[in-house]
């Protein structure tokens, strides 16, 4: 996955709370079977059903940040919401709290869940909708949301830093032991299986 280390990018205002993974990204659309290819589905239902609907509005075009009410990403496992909204052009989700699941979901594909007080978030919230042309720069290395007037600082778990940071997904953390993985292989018995390369 593509590493994080900082991004600095406009913000799309969802001043919603209880946003579920089925509002993220409806469930006819989770028959896709790349992992590309969800972001025009996301939130496709508001999108059609209200021409102003904040993603519809063209002075949050490009946004990429996505500000958001508690409790963002409840709901279904499904991991095609974070997906539709990595690949919508976000890099990172700001909420006062997030969806277990979903949080995770994200964390595994590059895409930070930020979580910062509820002030903090109704403030952005009112900078992006007073100007949707401020920026908000999200900083991993130094833990700092910061905009116009505005600095907080936020927290993620050292293991799941360090991944951002370095852009290692799970198949990345693996292949680090690629050399004990080879050797452990070599030693095994002739007649145990073996994973042919290519399958």
């Amino acid at each position: 996955m593509e590493p994080f280390v900082r991004h600095t990018g406009t913000m799309l205002p969802l001043d919603r709370a209880n946003v579920d993974t089925d509002q993220i990204i409806p469930k006819q659309f989770l028959k896709r079977i790349e992992r590309s290819g969800f972001g025009p589905f996301l939130f496709y239902d508001w999108k059609r059903s209200d021409p102003d609907f904040v993603v519809n509005r063209p002075e949050h075009s490009g946004a990429s940040v996505l500000v958001a009410g508690p409790n963002f990403g409840c709901g279904s496992s499904r991991e095609h919401a974070p997906w539709s909204i990595q690949d919508a052009g976000f890099r990172a989700v700001i909420a006062s709290s997030f969806g277990d699941i979903f949080r995770n979901n994200c964390l595994k594909i590059g895409l930070l869940p930020v979580r910062l007080p509820e002030p903090s978030v109704r403030r952005l919230l009112e900078l992006a909708t007073e100007d949707p042309t401020t920026p908000v720069t999200v900083d991993l290395e130094t833990g700092t949301v910061t905009a116009a007037g505005f600095s907080e600082s936020f927290e993620v778990d050292p293991f799941s830093r360090d991944c951002l940071l370095e852009g290692w997904d799970d198949v990345a953390l693996t292949l680090r032991h690629e050399d004990r993985i080879a050797a452990f292989e070599a030693e095994r018995e002739a007649w145990l299986p073996i994973v042919a390369e290519g399958t």
